[in-house]
């Protein structure tokens, strides 16, 4: 059973992003198609093998957007998820470069891997005081191409899920080649309110 609370977002979700989860699988098809950057594809890798990776999740309700009304300035989520049990579930990405060699690497990936739990760890608190949404009815995740982090989520409270940079590369092209065979179609980013800069 969905709580009162938790019915109030999704109907505010379906306000301020009302695409369908098919627009929304086409706009990620597309950034397999194209060279985006590497953080899109990622999040592009999610979306499209949410089922296998986070098996709960059912619809999504924000990509990129703040679920904290239109402050934006409190931070934006990578993905908002209503699960099958009712819940919402917060998901955090992050592409970290676990090839690059050097100490200022080996910081900067660390750096990320502190950032990434910090982000969706204060997304939860303030999503439970803003939205008046129950804590144990509000759930999070990260997910990186770094599996160093599967620890950091211990004893926090977030689940950690990874896949490797070369099975995101692999990936990318299988799923490019089984784009390619289907029929073309147009699509841009504009058709999820953004640029086609991205």
């Amino acid at each position: 059973m969905i709580a009162d609370e938790v019915k109030n977002f999704v109907v505010h979700c379906k306000r301020i992003q009302p695409q369908s989860q098919e627009e929304i699988k086409r706009f990620f098809e597309g950034v397999v198609s194209f060279p985006y950057d590497n953080e899109l594809l990622l999040q592009a890798y999610l979306f499209l093998n949410i089922e296998r990776i986070f098996p709960f999740c059912c619809e999504l309700l924000l990509f990129e957007k703040s679920p904290i009304a239109d402050y934006t300035d409190l931070g934006k989520c990578d993905f908002v998820y209503l699960s099958s049990l009712g819940n919402i579930f917060l998901i955090e990405t992050k592409f970290i470069d676990t090839e690059a060699t050097g100490a200022t690497e080996r910081k900067r990936r660390n750096k990320h891997r502190n950032k990434v739990f910090e982000q969706v760890i204060t997304l939860k608190s303030r999503f439970s005081e803003y939205w008046n949404i129950k804590l144990e009815q509000l759930e999070c995740a990260v997910f990186t191409t770094d599996s160093e982090v599967a620890w950091r989520g211990t004893g926090v409270n977030v689940v950690t899920k990874s896949i490797s940079m070369d099975k995101l590369k692999y990936w990318r092209r299988n799923y490019r080649t089984e784009l390619t065979s289907e029929p073309a179609r147009s699509w841009g980013a504009t058709a999820l309110g953004g640029s086609t800069d991205l």
